[in-house]
């Protein structure tokens, strides 16, 4: 059985990293102290959920294939319907 190329095992250190940065970036929770006095905090900004940005980034040829999809079924159809005309 061969074994993984060089290439391949690049591209899987690669995304392995992109993988692990969101974790890096979380925001960290502030150190509390005891004071004197009660200090208010500051909600945390929430996160925006990575899912929603990957599904663009992962997918980014989907709308042209969709596309020329649409085109060629319609380019048959119409070939189809003269087809079935001429020959009847």
């Amino acid at each position: 059985m061969p074994k993984k190329s060089r290439r391949f095992k690049v591209l899987q250190s690669k995304r392995k990293q992109i993988r692990q940065q969101p974790l890096a970036t979380v925001a960290r929770q502030p150190v509390v102290t005891q004071t004197d006095k009660p200090v208010a905090s500051a909600p945390l900004a929430s996160v925006p959920a990575r899912k929603t940005a990957a599904a663009t980034v992962r997918y980014p040829f989907v709308v042209a294939e969709l596309r020329r999809i649409g085109v060629l079924a319609g380019i048959i159809l119409v070939i189809l319907i003269v087809l079935a005309l001429v020959l009847s």
